[in-house]
């Protein structure tokens, strides 16, 4: 019997995409194509990085995409507009937050209007966020 060799696939459960399908990522594409105002705000912000650390957006992971990702310490960010107020949309954000949580991943929401308001604000609380998840992975 031959031992399975275990390879570094971003595709793999835990890896970058979590086994992301085909068409999550075809989904994922879309979402770039026509992101809210307030995610093109923000994402002119974070697709430098943050504290160094590279940042995704309308990332697969598993049967989720998450509107803004930090793989390296597995920080997920979202951006809720007014749709989220629904109770069958919050009772979807719940169990989807709940799964990504269970799976390792932090999550931090973000209403649009906060974004769009008080940007200073939300990058200030973004950078305490990832400079916390650095030191406390030391």
């Amino acid at each position: 019997m031959t031992e399975q060799k275990k390879h570094n696939s971003p595709f793999k459960k835990d890896g970058m995409f979590n086994e992301a399908g085909h068409l999550i990522f075809e989904l994922a594409k879309d979402l770039r194509r026509n992101m809210t105002d307030a995610e093109m705000l923000l994402w002119g912000y974070l697709k430098n990085g943050v504290k160094g650390l590279k940042v995704r957006r309308q990332h697969p992971l598993g049967i989720y995409i998450a509107d803004f990702y930090c793989h390296k310490i597995k920080l997920i960010i979202e951006l809720d507009g007014s749709v989220h107020e629904k109770l069958e949309v919050k009772e979807y954000d719940k169990k989807r937050e709940d799964d990504l949580i269970s799976w390792g991943y932090k999550v931090k929401r973000f209403k649009n209007e906060e974004v769009m308001a008080a940007t200073d604000k939300v990058l200030d609380e973004i950078n305490s966020i990832v400079e916390n998840l650095l030191n406390s992975s030391k």
